[in-house]
């Protein structure tokens, strides 16, 4: 496999990594308030955004261009990025990607911070999800 550079985007390149989802015809968007992280070969080939949620952070965008599906560059990049930060990872993924999910540390959620069991109620309204979260609780 050739080597990728994983690397945090920089805010003057938001544009890039949302002009990469549409390239895709992803409705995925890069988030306002949080990291970006990319993986390039010559052009941003994946990407992802972690914010800030509770004591943790919310990964979101999370789409690997297909031609470079199936080389463990998702698993790579969210890695790379969760290293980076302190506290758990959540995300909402369909069923279909639970076992991807799953191979890359993620569990299902018991229970989400406030602002991400909200935004699930609504997002369930129209599509199944499921809560996954990676790393260690806050404890109250």
């Amino acid at each position: 496999m050739p080597a990728h550079l994983i690397s945090l985007l920089a805010e003057a390149e938001r544009p890039l990594l949302n002009k990469f989802y549409r390239q895709h015809q992803s409705s995925m968007r890069a988030s306002c308030d949080g990291q970006l992280w990319v993986a390039r070969s010559t052009e941003i080939i994946a990407g992802m955004s972690l914010s800030p949620v509770a004591e943790g952070y919310w990964l979101t965008g999370l789409f690997v261009a297909p031609a470079c599906r199936g080389q463990g560059l998702a698993a790579t990049l969210v890695d790379q990025a969760r290293q980076t930060v302190a506290g758990p990872v959540w995300l909402f993924c369909h069923p279909d990607l639970e076992a991807l999910y799953r191979s890359m540390g993620f569990a299902i959620a018991g229970q989400l911070p406030q602002p991400l069991h909200d935004r699930l109620a609504r997002y369930r309204r129209s599509k199944p999800l499921l809560a996954m979260v990676s790393g260690n609780l806050p404890r109250h």
